[in-house]
This record gives C-alpha cells, structure tokens and sequence, in this order.
C-alpha cells in the first residue's frame, strides 16, 4: 500500500471515530458473545470498552492492513493468523483505553507538530487530483486522528520515562543476561567467487564448476590463495586476496555456512554452488565467543536495562488499565480472540 492510500486507511477510521459506534453505544454493556445490550440490531461488533463499541468494520479493515503488510511475501505459519487478528484486537482495545486515559489526564495534542504533519499532507499531494478532490472531507478526520496520536504519544513518554538504573541493578542485569554480552563466534574466510548470472545456461554453470574445480585442484597443489583470488575472483575481496575477514553466522551464503559447520580452520572446501556462481573458499580460523568483562560493557548494560524497564512499565501501565475496564470481546464472530491478550502474564 503506498503512503497516500494508508493516509487514507488510517483517516477512514478516524472519520467513523476511532473507537468505533461509541456515540451510539456509550455507557452500554456487552454479551461477551453477543450485540451490545440493549442495541440487538446494532451492526456487528468487535468489542465493548467501559461502554464504548468497537465495530467490526473497524476491527476487520485493520486486521486485513495488517495481514497484507505482515504477510504480504508468502503464507503465514501455522497459528500465526490467530496470533495477529488477537494483537489488533488488543491493540484497538488499548487504544480506546488510552484514549480514556488523555482525556481524564487532560493530555493535550502538540498542536505545532500536528499542524506540520497537516502541511506535509498539503505539500505531497498537492498535485494529486485524488486528494484536491476528496481533502476537505479527509482533513477534518485526518487532524483529529494526528492529535490523538500525539496526545497519546506523549501519554506514553510520561509512562516511559522512569529513573536511570542504580549501578547495583546494572551489575545484576549483566549476571543474569551473560548472553547479551559476550561476542559471537567468528569465522575468518578466504573466497574467490567464479560470477554466473542465475539466468545463465546449463552449460555457463558447467564451465564454471570445471573452472571452479580446476582451481581447487592447484590449492591442493600447493598455489597461492590470494593470488588466485586476485586474478580469477568476481567478489569484491578479491584485492585483499579473497580475505572475507571475522565474520558471525548468517553472514555467510546458503550453502557455504553449512560447509564450514563441518570443516576445521585451515581446511579448503570443495567448490560450492551458490546464487552468485561457483565458490572456492577456505576456512582460515576460529574466533570463540568472548564474553566482555562488565566495565567494558557498563554503559550498554545500562541502556538495554533501562530499555527493558522502560518497555515493562508501558506494559504493566495497559495491564493496569485493562483490570480496571471492562471489556466484553465478541468470541462467538471471533472465536481467535478467546485466548489470552497479547503480551498476558
């Protein structure tokens, strides 16, 4: 979706009011499996908040925007559809909670910011005859969605904003997290790459695993790695000799990381094909992982701690006002959404 249409996506749902049928069905309770109480022909519902309607046709655009963006290059694993439709659930109930939440703290919009967003809408699509045509019925809803969204991102700024850890916390973090600190393995790697186009003929990939084969041949014999990668490599490291230098797993091609999994440093591997042709390679050395003593790492043991106690506060903030709401959920249209909330303890 391009940035005009998800302008449009997210101003749709502002214009119907972002928590939904709330006008309509404020102060009403809910049938956890039903319509709202006492609003038997009301259009089919998400989710009562504290008295406020979550429609369907919200819920059910916003879980298809997800879906398409989270999953757009191929089919989801199993359970992993389930999991989303709960997280933008969840997400649409916080938000009306949130938005409670501004109102009763009084938190205001950064008027100044929000009027730059409004200009830059103005500005990039000026030309469009879409948006000359539809902009006095999308600014109104479009400026009352960025407001609430800077209302509430300042709302979240306050929640985060917790004391720097004490030293003693810090120290206890790094114990507990040795992970965090330590440096991978590394493996340094030696490469002359013979380039193939993926589209090229059978018999160009068979020139190259006879040239890639013959190569190999004279590295058992004794030549010079480097000056072979020098003249034959297409690969960048082909000036330093083919030296790839440390690298981490992952960082490696398919099919080369698997090789070096059995070999040992100082061992040549058999040519190998990959995407980019035909690959000589050999396994240089080893770097164990090296777990770094605290004094090296303090300042990046502070910032992980403070991030993660920033990010539990935030979440503790939301489970706290959910206890206090009352939320009905429609299970019987969303059967997914019977478990538990996304991020429960």
């Amino acid at each position: 979706m391009n940035v005009f249409a998800s302008a449009l996506f997210a101003t749709a749902i502002a214009l119907t009011g972002s928590t939904g049928l709330a006008a309509a069905d404020a102060g009403q309770n809910a049938g956890a499996t039903g319509a709202p109480a006492g609003h038997q022909a009301s259009p089919p519902f998400l989710a009562v908040v504290s008295g406020t309607v979550i429609s369907s046709a919200e819920y059910e655009t916003a879980a298809n925007e997800a879906a398409r963006q989270k999953f757009f290059h191929g089919k989801p694993p199993e359970g992993a559809v389930d999991a989303l439709l709960r997280e933008v659930a969840d997400n649409l109930i916080n938000r009306v909670l949130l938005l409670d939440e501004i109102k009763r703290r009084g938190v205001k919009a950064n008027t100044e910011a929000v009027a730059e967003q409004i200009a830059q809408y103005e500005k990039r699509y000026a030309s469009s005859p879409r948006w000359q045509q539809e902009r006095d019925k999308i600014l109104p809803g479009l400026r009352a969605r960025l407001e609430q969204d800077s209302a509430l991102a300042a709302l979240e700024a306050t929640v985060r904003k917790i004391p720097a850890p004490r030293e003693e916390q810090v120290r206890a973090y790094y114990k507990a997290n040795p992970d965090k600190f330590t440096e991978p393995a590394k493996m340094r790697v030696s490469l002359i790459l013979l380039k193939v186009d993926p589209s090229s003929t059978t018999d160009v990939w068979k020139a190259a695993e006879a040239e890639a084969a013959a190569l190999e041949k004279r590295l058992r014999q004794g030549a010079d790695f480097a000056e072979l990668a020098k003249l034959h490599s297409a690969d960048e490291s082909a000036a330093k000799g083919g030296d790839l230098g440390y690298l981490h797993r992952g960082m490696l091609p398919d099919g080369i990381q698997e090789k070096i999994d059995a070999m040992k440093p100082g061992e040549l591997a058999t040519p190998t094909r990959i995407l980019e042709g035909y690959a000589v390679f050999r396994y240089e050395a080893l770097q164990e992982p090296r777990h770094h003593d605290f004094d090296a790492v303090r300042q990046r043991a502070s910032d992980l701690l403070a991030r993660d106690q920033s990010e539990q506060a935030w979440k503790d903030f939301i489970a706290g006002l959910r206890t206090k709401a009352k939320i009905q959920i429609n299970t019987q249209r969303y059967p997914a959404l019977a478990g538990k909330p996304a991020g429960a303890r």
